[in-house]
């Protein structure tokens, strides 16, 4: 009993780490907040992937289930078996459930906001770009800048982008996501 209790006590920690690597840190800039419509993804999917975060030489991992829909776009987090994270965006609004013991900087509209800039098409993100902010695809490479500054690029391993591997590298907030899917 006594060894549950400590792997209990472990699970939100590691997905909080994990996490946490994704948030935002009170002295950088604020995120984009993109927040595109699920139908316009394109596509219905439903994937198991393996997050693995890198930042500031830690790697931290965790199980996820993505479903998207023309309605809905839906992500489960796993840590060490435990649930940890959910969010559920319907187009207008997130509804989240997260641990207890999650920090606050997670958010899951970073989370969503990562998702979409990966795999989306270049031509809805750029619809939806603030002024200043431009994306590009090169091949198997998406590009994110700011007034021509590189804030982020993904590479990917093949198409469609939700299978395989998705590398995102966020140069603004100084952090490597890689995504393994794979479909269910």
């Amino acid at each position: 009993m006594q060894r549950l209790s400590r792997l209990e006590r472990l699970a939100p920690l590691a997905a909080a780490l994990l996490l946490a690597a994704c948030a935002t840190r009170p002295e950088t800039p604020a995120r984009l907040g993109l927040r595109l419509a699920p139908a316009t993804l394109g596509a219905t999917i439903s994937v198991q992937q393996q997050l693995t975060v890198e930042r500031a030489g830690s790697t931290n991992d965790l199980l996820a289930a993505l479903e998207v829909d023309p309605r809905r776009v839906s992500l489960v987090g796993l840590a060490l078996g435990m649930r940890v994270l959910s969010l559920e965006f319907d187009g207008l609004e997130v509804t989240e459930w997260r641990h207890p013991m999650l920090p606050s900087q997670v958010r899951a509209a970073d989370v969503l906001e990562d998702l979409q800039l990966t795999l989306w098409p270049v031509e809805q993100i750029a619809r939806a770009l603030p002024p200043g902010w431009e994306v590009e695809d090169q091949g198997l490479r998406r590009t994110l800048r700011r007034d021509g500054e590189v804030v982020a690029t993904i590479t990917y391993s093949g198409l469609p982008r939700w299978q395989g591997t998705a590398v995102l590298d966020n140069q603004r907030y100084h952090y490597r996501l890689t995504v393994v899917s794979a479909s269910e």
